[in-house]
């Protein structure tokens, strides 16, 4: 099977680097373009990628097509070459874009899948959830597992699910990144040296996330075993609880997905 990624940024190329060490397939078999071909040279040959001649080519020339271009270009990038893709497997991983869009865009004889992976993907640590089409197979939604277990977990989940996605996976590990920023901040502004404030709140953060993961016992239950009454966990619990974090990150939460929805509209 080969694989074309109209659109070659960040997300793209970490996709198609999960892809060769997992051995999904050769490198060979992996053709890419972008808008800006020089900014991909280096990266294509060290990976010893094929860099399509055009769009129209690489659809050409591969069976499955990830369209990872911005969103507001894909649609029309899409109709361009809507001829070529008949028979085609096309797994967007353009935020924001319906699979209704895309298959009116595509034509009805494209196989469609639609995906929300996050930015962890960079590090092969990510969460990405994905729709069928109305045409996409049981084949098709096995590529796509291979393609995102690559770089992380997958999940299969219905379409209009993919906005609370977009607001909890998709928006989450910037909420993340500005935890552990005030975290270290805290840290600092208590006394300790930045650089160690900064590790220390990186590895509680990851620590915890394993310690829930590996125990699978509920948040909640580790968080009653680690605050003592009347402790120093206590103390600042209250202090989360009297400031509302827990409701500011769930209104972080549906306020990104409410957003999602609205970009989805106005496709």
């Amino acid at each position: 099977m080969t694989f074309g990624f109209l659109g070659f940024g960040k997300m793209a190329s970490a996709l198609a680097q999960g892809m060769l060490q997992a051995g999904v397939c050769k490198s060979e078999q992996i053709l890419v373009i972008n808008r800006h071909p020089e900014t991909i040279k280096n990266e294509v040959q060290q990976y010893g990628l094929v860099l399509a001649a055009s769009t129209r080519r690489l659809v050409q020339q591969t069976d499955t097509i990830v369209l990872g271009t911005k969103p507001a270009d894909s649609v029309q990038l899409l109709r361009d070459v809507r001829q070529d893709l008949e028979g085609k497997l096309l797994i967007s991983v353009a935020a924001g874009i319906t699979l209704e869009a895309l298959q009116d865009a595509a034509g009805h004889r494209t196989r469609v899948i639609r995906a929300m992976p996050n930015a962890p993907s960079l590090v092969k640590q990510g969460a990405t959830a994905y729709s069928l089409g109305d045409h996409a197979t049981a084949g098709d939604a096995e590529v796509a597992d291979k393609l995102f277990s690559a770089v992380g977990l997958v999940f299969r989940v219905r379409e209009a699910a993919l906005n609370a996605v977009t607001g909890l996976s998709g928006s989450g590990p910037a909420y993340v990144f500005i935890f552990v920023e005030a975290l270290a901040d805290g840290g600092v502004m208590m006394g300790l040296p930045r650089e160690v404030a900064l590790e220390l709140a990186i590895q509680t953060v990851l620590g915890s996330a394993q310690m829930i993961r590996e125990t699978r016992i509920h948040p909640a239950e580790l968080r009653e075993m680690v605050a003592s009454p009347g402790g120093t966990t206590m103390a600042g619990i209250e202090t989360l609880e009297a400031r509302g974090l827990r409701y500011t990150i769930m209104s972080a939460v549906r306020s990104a997905s409410e957003r999602a929805r609205e970009l989805g509209r106005d496709r």
